[in-house]
């Protein structure tokens, strides 16, 4: 697609998901710059180790987790730094936390064909599943941080 299509979408967009997709832009890369730091320093900020949110279903919450989990997807294709998995699971937890929407966070790890150790992040809340959720049945869950509204 060209620049000036680009361009021209952009400038058709409404405020709210202008502001919407520049508050992905921001999280992803503040997101990005936590994947750089040790794990042992940003893992206290993820939330609560080793806890779940709950999985029932806030129909009031369902149109934000739609609006941030679409927001990510799209955001983190067109970042210039790479947003794997990892960053946005981090950069969506924050963005719901923000809305004061409780959130879980999974770390998980699984061999691939060859045999080599891979890792996987995802994040959900609810029963929604805001990031990661493609191929996450093949991972075993190391790892879950809790993130409650308003902590």
């Amino acid at each position: 697609m060209g620049i000036f299509r680009k361009i021209n979408i952009l400038f058709s967009l409404n405020f709210r998901t202008l502001g919407l997709y520049a508050e992905a832009a921001c999280y992803l890369g503040w997101a990005r710059i936590q994947v750089a730091i040790p794990f042992s320093k940003v893992a206290p900020k993820l939330g609560v180790r080793m806890e779940e949110t709950s999985n029932d279903r806030f129909e009031k919450h369902r149109t934000e987790l739609i609006s941030v989990q679409d927001a990510i997807h799209l955001i983190s294709q067109h970042t210039i730094w790479e947003s794997k998995c990892l960053v946005k699971a981090i950069a969506a937890s924050r963005m719901l936390e923000k809305r004061h929407i409780d959130s879980t966070l999974y770390l998980g790890t699984a061999r691939d064909e060859s045999g080599k150790m891979i890792a996987h992040a995802w994040l959900r809340s609810g029963p929604y599943y805001i990031t990661g959720a493609e191929g996450m049945e093949r991972f075993v869950v190391i790892g879950k941080f809790a993130k409650y509204a308003g902590q």
